[in-house]
Formats: C-alpha cells, sequence, structure tokens
C-alpha cells in the first residue's frame, strides 16, 4: 500500500484527520498505537529467529556467541542507520558499500604512502566520505534523476577507483600494513577495541552502533530536521510548500550515509591493518535489506531508527546461527531472503491490523 500524504506527518507531529486512515490518531487504543510502529514487524520476527536458534544451536545460547552476533549485527547496523533514515527521505544509495572502502582506503593509502600519522589519513577520509555523500545528494537535486541511477554511478565510479588507484600505489589488490605506524593503537581503541564485560569480549562496535541508534531516534523524534525528514518522504512538494528546506535535507541525508560509511570503514581498516579494494560490493542490499525488515518503506515517508537496529539483529543471528546450527553456510542468502519476505509480509500484516476500526 503505497502513501503519500501521512508519512509527511512525523511521529512527534499533531494527529490530523488522515491519521485516523492510517493508524496513528491519538484515539487508537495503546496496543493499536503499539503495533502502528513501524518497527514491531521486525521485533516480532527477531524475537521468532532467536528462538529458533537458541533451540536448534546449542552454542548459539552461549554469552559469546551472543557477542559474535552483536559484533555482526553492529557492523552492519551502523550502516544501517543512515541508510533507514535516506530511505524515509525517500532516496536510496547503491555505493553505500563501495563507499565504505573508499573509506578504508583512502585512510590507509595517504597514511602508508605519505608517511603520516594514520588520524591525518582518518581526517582526510572522513572529508572523502562527506564529499560522496554530497555529491551524490547535489547531483540528485541538480538533475532530478532517481536516486537509484545516481548512486548507481557513484557505486561503478568508485569500485572502478578503489582496484585502479590501490594496483597503482602499491602494485596490489590490498593496502599495505599500518600496523606500526604513528597513532595506530589510538585509533584502534577507538574503533576497533573490545571491552570485556563479565569474562566476555565485546567489540566497541556494539557501544557505538546502540549510542548511534540513540541519537538517531532523538534525531527522528524530537528535532525540526526529523520533521523534515519524514515531510520530504512522504511528499517533497508539499514540504516545500510549507517551508521545509528541502534541498538541504537531502543532501545532509546523503552526507549522513558518507559519515556512515567512513566510520565503518574506519573500523575494518583498524581491526585488520589492511585492505582489500574489492571489498563492500553487495553490502548497499544488506543496508537496504535491514531498514526494509524494520519497517521502512521502499516509497519513503515511514520507518524509525529502531527498526534496522532490529533488521540488523535479525542478520547478525542469522548469519551466526547458521554457523552454530552446523548448516551449510551457502545457505545464508536463501534464510536472508526468507527473512526479507517474511518480515515485510508481518510488517504489512501489523500495519493492517493497526488500521483496522
Amino acid at each position: 500500500m503505497t502513501q503519500t500524504t501521512a508519512p509527511a506527518t512525523s511521529p512527534s507531529s499533531p494527529a490530523s484527520p488522515d491519521a485516523t486512515k492510517d493508524g496513528r490518531a491519538a484515539e487508537r487504543s495503546p496496543l493499536r498505537r503499539l503495533l502502528a510502529r513501524p518497527e514491531i514487524g521486525a521485533l516480532i520476527a527477531a524475537i521468532g529467529v532467536y528462538v529458533f536458534f537458541f533451540a536448534v544451536a546449542p552454542s548459539f545460547r552461549e554469552a559469546g556467541s551472543l557477542a559474535t552476533v552483536l559484533y555482526q549485527a553492529s557492523v552492519m547496523g551502523i550502516m544501517a542507520l543512515p541508510v533507514a533514515l535516506l530511505m524515509i527521505g525517500g532516496e536510496f544509495d547503491l555505493s553505500a558499500g563501495v563507499a565504505v572502502t573508499t573509506s578504508a582506503l583512502t585512510a590507509s593509502m595517504l597514511s602508508f604512502q605519505l608517511s603520516l600519522n594514520v588520524w591525518t589519513g582518518v581526517l582526510v577520509a572522513l572529508a572523502v566520505s562527506l564529499a560522496v555523500g554530497a555529491f551524490n545528494g547535489y547531483l540528485l537535486i541538480r538533475t532530478g534523476l532517481p536516486s537509484f541511477l545516481i548512486s548507481l554511478g557513484t557505486f561503478l565510479m568508485l569500485q572502478g577507483a578503489n582496484l585502479a588507484i590501490t594496483k597503482i600505489y602499491t602494485g596490489n589488490v590490498a593496502t599495505d600494513s599500518i600496523r606500526d605506524m604513528d597513532g595506530f593503537d589510538q585509533a584502534k581503541s577507538l574503533f576497533a577495541s573490545e571491552i570485556g564485560i563479565g569474562g566476555v569480549n565485546v567489540k566497541i562496535t556494539v557501544f557505538w552502533w546502540l549510542a548511534f541508534a540513540a541519537a538517531a531516534t532523538w534525531l527522528l523524534l524530537r528535532t525540526r530536521f526529523g520533521n523534515w525528514i519524514f515531510a520530504v518522504g512522504g511528499n517533497k512538494e508539499s514540504a516545500r510548500a510549507v517551508g521545509v528546506p528541502v534541498n538541504l535535507t537531502k543532501i545532509a541525508l546523503f552526507m549522513g550515509v558518507g559519515a556512515g560509511a567512513w566510520f565503518v570503514g574506519m573500523h575494518l581498516l583498524f581491526s585488520f591493518n589492511t585492505v582489500q579494494s574489492g571489498e563492500g560490493v553487495g553490502n548497499e542490499f544488506l543496508y537496504i535489506i535491514a531498514a526494509v525488515i524494520g519497517g521502512c518503506l521502499l516509497t519513503g515517508g515511514y520507518g524509525s531508527a529502531i527498526g534496522p537496529v532490529i533488521g540488523a539483529f535479525i542478520f547478525g543471528m542469522v548469519s551466526q546461527g547458521i554457523v552454530y546450527a552446523n548448516w551449510n553456510p551457502d545457505w545464508f542468502k536463501f534464510f536472508l531472503g526468507v527473512m526479507l519476505l517474511l518480515a515485510t509480509l508481518v510488517n504489512l500484516w501489523v500495519r493492517r491490523q493497526a488500521t483496522r476500526r
């Protein structure tokens, strides 16, 4: 069911007559208000997946296994958050996967080739990542082309540049190790360290992921910019008519994806010391899948920040649960597709139940 006007009303906006039709009016019962939340279908699916693997894979129940699941979910979820915000704003970014690799390659090669402190490479990589996001947003505004086509072009350019430039400067498809360079240990502690909790080492990305999720939730539900995101995703012309800076909002959302790509790229770099130039291809679809499982509509204007967190957690449970259950890992993509379809159907059913009179 495609909606164009209702999504422009964010969860923090006053209820309107149209809100009664899509199930978000203040007069609804608490249960219906709960069912109308975008992430509730994903939550139901996540509980089902957790119970399933808890039952069939004994090692899945261990604390160390949960830490591994959370780590897999966090790396996916940190990128799924800005991708979900962009989708709520009505756009897509197919360059998100390779942009992660571009960020890591920039920081690694700049630091190594010029013998600089790695923090210099980190900051330059941030600037490059933000510039890529701004480039996508600017082209979208100036040309009016679908973001699908623009970001697809950026995806191909980054993929080719990642491989070609890496070969030029290293003679290989991977960067040189920066493990012994100045600033590496400090950067690793920020982006790729571990924190011991109850005898279990938990990757710091898990805590960053939850912090980013809290910040994104606050942004969506408690700020004017959050209202702008819902408005431009619902109907950008109506939003522009009431004074919403549509162009600024969309460019900022693309730059948010760039910032997420930078952070995940730094994590990968300081976790493994080197970067493979061909990595990241296909991950953009996983980020979108996590957002869709979390309740974001492909048509824009509807979703939450909690939804992609749950979607990423489902990804982590499925990817690791198959291993713990000693199944053939070749089935992972099949199960991920099943989860996508089931979660989408559950989301549809939940919304229909919530909007029934």
